[in-house]
């Protein structure tokens, strides 16, 4: 029988038999040529699956990947982080700003469309007035490019999407402040303009803690006073993976969380504030980062009797670039060779403990090998009192495990720490 009503009802049903197992259901429908159409059909959808065929899956727009899919995934990933979360809700407000390139499917989407979509944000105006800048283009493409792995990851797609390449011209946050910036900049932070502020030491003691150990601001507001152990910071995880270190304290920054904690009155916070939580914010220290950089500005022209000169803003991030620009300012010869290092992070191999397999040891050796670094020094060949000339330098390459003398650490080795070190790193490069 293929298709037949049961007593009563106005509905034509189906029943058949499909590898030996009975098919029986109502089609919902009165005339009869639809019903046989919707058996046939059922048949042919039983068919395709037993030899593997699969109808294709409807490929999703980019708007209704992003919110039925992306948005979902990342909010419960990064549940934990606001800050990535906020990051990825941002690149995607921005993408979907674009209706033509939201309203397309992901496998129509292609490299011109995104060229598209480059040139109508570069024309889009910035949050300070001006064109929008590389980087924060960037930051919306890596949105973008994260949603094609994960598309073509989860099978939203059935074949490659293109690649989205980052624009060129992006601005880093490279600047090393020079020692007559940084102590312009503590001065500024500890006059007596700082007393309109609630607590007038609170930017001077979270730069001290910058500048010293090296921390990303973020690591230093979220601190816990289980964090300050055994004189040293623990930190438990940060922005990536080698964030989790620990890093021993100058005698100022012991004795700047020392006098903190004192004064934690049971709090978790070592540096509390009335905010969503429960500790200091960027916010928190905006207004006296810039007072600071003003009363710099102030104390600069009145020490110089000039007008022309001011002490350049920078990002309060800029304390953590600092590294070393002496062996000795204060620690004897080896200083009248060793210039002010250029920072960090891959700019220049200073006592970065990630390991660099394209690089070389002293001996040829390859330099994979976990935990080890580089340290990256002008040794001076000393010449004698009646030559004027200035002496000629060169460069050696120290190979060192970690940090000398202490357990290894992913971050920098700022140049506040050399007192920790100094003996340790002065004997290598007397060696070499």
């Amino acid at each position: 029988m293929a298709v037949y009503k049961q007593p009563k009802s106005k509905y034509w049903w189906y029943k058949f038999t499909w590898n030996g197992e009975p098919i029986r259901k109502s089609t919902k429908q009165a005339n009869k040529r639809v019903a046989e159409q919707m058996q046939a059909a059922h048949r042919t959808s039983l068919a395709k699956g037993e030899v593997g065929i699969r109808d294709r899956k409807p490929v999703p727009t980019l708007r209704d990947f992003a919110e039925n899919d992306f948005l979902p995934f990342a909010r419960s990933t990064f549940a934990a982080k606001p800050k990535t979360l906020a990051y990825y809700e941002n690149g995607v407000s921005r993408l979907l700003d674009s209706e033509r390139l939201a309203s397309e499917r992901l496998d129509a989407i292609t490299s011109d469309k995104v060229a598209e979509f480059i040139t109508t944000r570069q024309r889009a105006t910035g949050k300070r007035g001006g064109l929008l800048q590389v980087a924060s283009l960037n930051r919306e493409l890596q949105v973008l490019r994260r949603m094609f792995h994960l598309a073509q990851e989860w099978g939203r797609v059935e074949r490659a999407l293109p690649s989205v390449k980052m624009l060129p011209g992006e601005k880093h946050r490279e600047r090393v402040l020079t020692a007559a910036e940084e102590d312009l900049y503590f001065s500024g932070a500890s006059t007596d303009a700082m007393a309109q502020y609630a607590d007038a030491a609170l930017l001077r003691d979270v730069a001290t803690i910058l500048l010293d150990c090296g921390l990303r601001p973020e690591e230093c507001f979220r601190m816990r006073t289980e964090n300050v152990t055994d004189g040293a910071l623990e930190i438990q995880y940060g922005k990536t993976a080698n964030a989790r270190r620990r890093i021993p304290m100058t005698p100022r920054v012991a004795a700047t969380l020392n006098m903190r904690l004192s004064k934690a009155n049971g709090s978790a916070w070592v540096f509390p504030a009335q905010t969503k939580s429960g500790h200091i914010e960027p916010s928190s220290l905006h207004k006296q980062h810039v007072k600071a950089i003003m009363e710099g500005t102030r104390i600069f022209k009145e020490l110089s009797k000039r007008d022309d000169v001011q002490l350049v803003p920078f990002e309060l991030y800029t304390l953590r670039h600092h590294l070393p620009h002496a062996l000795g300012t204060a620690h004897g010869p080896l200083d009248a060779g060793i210039p002010r290092w250029a920072s960090g992070y891959e700019h220049h191999e200073a006592l970065c403990s990630s390991p660099r397999a394209d690089h070389s040891r002293g001996d040829g050796s390859s330099g994979s090998g976990k935990g080890w670094a580089y340290f990256w020094a002008y040794r001076p060949t000393i010449r004698s009192r009646d030559n004027a000339g200035p002496s000629s330098k060169y460069l050696t390459l120290l190979w060192l495990s970690g940090a000398p003398g202490v357990t290894r650490t992913p971050d920098l080795l700022v140049r506040s720490q050399w007192p920790l070190y100094y003996q340790q790193l002065t004997a290598v490069a007397n060696s070499c």
